[in-house]
């Protein structure tokens, strides 16, 4: 059983151990790259509370497959550009409309 804010590691056959992670699409105007906002939990050192944070990533989306609110699953590789080094796996959940 995994904690929340921990992610997943997927192992492959030739390559290294890439990082997994899932989140929602929070923009997608610009071609082929999506915003990916990653929530996770820290506990405060003093007060003991869960407080919950979150990372946005920019994703790479090949197919332009993801539209704002879907849950996707993402994971690290190479760098693409200066900001992007995380692609989109699949689409976990599309959005209700």
């Amino acid at each position: 059983m995994m904690a929340e804010g921990q992610t997943q590691v997927q192992e492959t056959s030739k390559r290294k151990l890439r990082r997994l992670d899932q989140g929602v699409v929070i923009a997608d105007g610009r071609n082929k790259t999506i915003k990916v906002a990653v929530e996770y939990m820290v506990k405060h050192s003093r007060y003991n509370k869960y407080l919950r944070k979150q990372i946005t990533h920019h994703v790479h989306d090949e197919q332009n497959e993801a539209k704002i609110g879907d849950t996707v699953e993402i994971m690290e590789c190479r760098p693409i550009s200066k900001t992007k080094n995380w692609r989109m796996v699949r689409v976990l959940k599309k959005a209700e409309v």
